[in-house]
């Protein structure tokens, strides 16, 4: 199935259109940024420009930087807080005149790596975090993903916020080096470890393209490794969303027929 897959960022929004059987990008993405202020009208606008852009009119998958519970969105972090409590789909299905799918940016991002990437077949607890303009975490267990797990904003045994402390746009605003960067990330990573012990932790984002830089410095238990789909994970993974909802949607019918 052919869907447009959408993943909406702090600093930028990627799109491109995916063959969900095979996770393939049909096209190289296109990046636009993201508006300022992110409001709930001027991402609506620029998601319409970017779909007319495709020339679309099919279904579209979201991921979006927030919370997501039954299609309203619950946190507001690094977007507008006029986006908290709004039914975020339907919104932006009325804008867009597309039917809209949307999930939380680093969940639907998950469901590439455990489908098509780093997680495929694992049957244990595995943890994807993707490091951005915040810190986006994935939690699945037997393959079932855990929604909205939100755990880049725990507090840190030095007091400090998780993703004020070791995102990339920290790394890269207070110019860290990769062995100062990578000591603070290895704290947040064992902090991880001794609320959750996953049997695997999948970096994606940024900062996973250089892994080897600061894996020496690493010292959990769980093996870390990159994500496969490094930053097309949240293009695919909302691709995917968006054909399960309508798979969901279809067998309902059916049932119901």
């Amino acid at each position: 199935m052919l869907i447009l897959g959408i993943d909406v960022g702090g600093t930028g929004i990627k799109a491109a259109i995916v063959e969900t059987t095979t996770g393939e990008l049909q096209n190289k993405p296109i990046r636009v940024e993201t508006p300022r202020p992110a409001t709930p009208e001027s991402i609506a606008q620029t998601l319409s420009a970017l779909i007319k852009q495709f020339e679309w009119a099919g279904p579209v998958g979201i991921g979006f930087p927030a919370a997501i519970q039954h299609g309203v969105v619950r946190t507001a972090s690094n977007i507008d807080s006029a986006f908290i409590g709004l039914p975020l789909a339907t919104y932006f299905s009325e804008k867009t005149t597309c039917q809209v799918y949307l999930a939380n940016d680093a969940d639907v991002a998950g469901l590439a790596e455990m489908r098509f990437g780093a997680g495929q077949n694992n049957p244990g607890v595995v943890l994807i975090i993707t490091i951005g303009t915040g810190l986006g975490t994935a939690l699945f267990s037997g393959g079932q993903l855990l929604p909205n797990t939100e755990l880049g904003h725990v507090f840190l045994s030095n007091g400090m916020v998780a993703e004020k402390h070791v995102s990339e746009v920290v790394r890269i605003n207070q110019n860290l080096k990769w062995k100062e960067w990578g000591g603070r990330f290895n704290l947040y990573l064992s902090t991880m470890e001794n609320l959750f012990w996953p049997d695997l932790i999948i970096l994606g984002g940024g900062a996973s393209k250089k892994l080897e830089k600061f894996a020496p410095l690493i010292t959990t238990k769980a093996p870390v490794v990159a994500a496969s789909y490094l930053n097309q994970a949240g293009i695919v993974g909302a691709a995917l969303f968006a054909e399960s909802e309508l798979n969901n949607s279809a067998a309902s019918r059916e049932v119901s027929k």
